[in-house]
């Protein structure tokens, strides 16, 4: 069994572009959209996401190399992982942001990203256990809809506009990706689709003066040896702890959506004829998600959506290995800020604005067709959020707040300002309990909806959801009892109590 064959260069440059890809959108979100300092971002941060993506792809590796010893093959394919995205979107702009953004302590956003991720990590290492029965009770349009509603936002809308704002570079990185990913156009001489569409992007953004020839040569100072390095007083931080508790719940339902995501990511591998062990491929996600924490990586690891394809491609085991060694190189030697003056920004959005997209999508096509009103329910709460998030900003650069200009004001001008406020308070949460009352309520299972009504309710009696201040007894409790009544409600038709108004000759009362 040979670990790197000649058709491994196929997966390996692909697999790298999409993980670098990836790392410099995480190194935009956090230096340029959050603000974070430089020596937190490429000095502690990407060092130690680099780590543990390299330790994700060595176990692959390995893993690959004994199926292939095992049933004799020379044509199995390593699993793909990297960072997962929809998680670093959801823990920047849920947590990391949030916090630096409140208290302008880097130290303090870092952590609480770090209590985050170590959750999450957690969560996947149960999955082990419990992952498939899991799978069974959550409606998966809901928690589809519910990554919908932010990637339709944070991940698609925000990078849309930038595409717009700089339309000579933005739209003909956005066609590539279009022709590539949706069309399913092959690039020429076979080139990553990511790769083109940013190769073109840093010719015209080089030749129209978009790119600064000094900020590129200001970028190399940051060359250097950037090693990992234990994290273990950020992660025990007691203040960033309290600063993240108000959402950390969330880290719970984003946990059992990132195993379940490997599951389906392992199963087709194993619809490709690569019968990997589903419950080792969580271990390692989580094992290697918490050494990243250990190490100062707020982003979790995953097994990457397209085995299929890099075997079609003629990956084989040594791509992974490889992929993993160049990722480490990369956030190792200080190359991502000199990368950032090289490649325009504006060549990155598109394939932001492709994973919005994709996702989104994903959530109306993974599940029947008769469950599309649970995802787009599901979606609605990240929507109210996103507004009050545009308001704020907007008001704030203004020199004004929501309190100040008063909410009847911006209610009379079409914006209910504290209603966006209130049902995008925990969204990703919030999303996950509509969806699936709404998924429930589809399939008949009214004492399943009334349940997680009833499970709403507990949660915004301590102001986990729905709580625009913070944590605390009874937050809302208009809030709370509308829940109770919507349990009641559901458990009155679980138990037929409605059945004798419904049937035919029945006197309903319309009053």
């Amino acid at each position: 069994m040979k670990l790197w064959i000649k058709s491994d260069w196929n997966g390996f440059f692909g697999l790298f572009t999409n993980n670098l890809t990836n790392i410099l959108t995480m190194a935009v979100l956090l230096s340029f959209v959050v603000g974070l300092p430089d020596a937190f971002v490429y000095g502690r941060i990407l060092p130690a996401v680099g780590l543990s993506i390299f330790l994700a792809s060595l176990y692959y590796t390995w893993m690959a190399y004994r199926l292939a010893k095992k049933t004799g093959r020379t044509d199995v394919t390593a699993l793909p992982s990297g960072s997962s995205v929809p998680h670093m979107f959801l823990i920047v702009f849920a947590v990391i942001g949030p916090v630096y953004w409140t208290t302008n302590d880097a130290t303090l956003a870092w952590s609480a990203g770090l209590i985050w991720a170590a959750v999450e990590g957690l969560i996947e290492i149960l999955g082990v256990g419990i992952g498939m029965q899991i799978r069974k009770l959550l409606p998966r349009s809901a928690m589809l809809g519910a990554l919908a509603g932010v990637s339709i936002t944070y991940i698609a809308l925000n990078p849309a506009f930038s595409v717009f704002y700089v339309p000579y570079i933005g739209l003909i990185s956005l066609a590539v990706v279009l022709l590539g990913f949706i069309g399913k156009i092959r690039m020429p001489f076979n080139l990553p689709v990511g790769l083109v569409a940013i190769i073109l992007g840093v010719i015209i953004g080089w030749i129209s003066g978009y790119m600064s020839l000094d900020a590129l040569f200001n970028s190399f100072s940051n060359l250097g040896v950037y090693l990992p390095q234990l994290a273990i007083d950020e992660l025990f931080n007691q203040t960033g702890l309290e600063s993240v508790a108000p959402v950390i719940i969330a880290a719970i339902p984003l946990g059992i959506y990132n195993f379940l995501e490997t599951i389906d990511n392992v199963e087709s591998a194993a619809a490709a004829g690569d019968d990997y062990s589903t419950r080792e491929a969580l271990a390692a996600d989580g094992l290697t998600s918490l050494i990243g924490v250990a190490f100062g990586s707020p982003f979790p690891t995953a097994v990457f959506i397209g085995h299929p394809g890099w075997k079609e491609a003629g990956a084989r085991v040594g791509y992974a290995a490889a992929t993993g060694f160049g990722v480490l190189l990369m956030t190792s030697l200080g190359i991502v800020p000199v990368l950032l003056n090289i490649v325009p920004l504006p060549a990155l959005y598109p394939i932001l604005l492709y994973i919005g997209v994709v996702i989104t999508t994903q959530a109306f096509t993974s599940s029947d067709l008769k469950y599309a009103p649970a995802a787009v329910i599901a979606m609605i709460p990240w929507l109210s959020e996103w507004t009050q998030h545009a308001m704020d900003t907007a008001l704030g650069a203004a020199g004004t707040d929501a309190l100040t200009v008063g909410n009847q004001v911006l209610t009379d001008a079409g914006i209910n300002y504290l209603g966006a406020a209130a049902l995008g308070a925990g969204a990703i949460v919030v999303g996950m309990i509509l969806g699936s009352i709404t998924a429930f309520i589809i399939d008949k299972k009214f004492m399943h909806a009334a349940i997680t009504s009833f499970i709403a309710a507990f949660l915004t009696v301590f102001g986990v959801i729905h709580s625009t201040t913070s944590v605390g007894l009874l937050p809302n409790p208009g809030m709370t009892l509308g829940y109770v009544l919507v349990g009641i409600l559901l458990i009155g038709y679980h138990v037929g109590l409605f059945d004798k108004l419904t049937k035919k000759g029945g006197k309903p009362n319309h009053a």
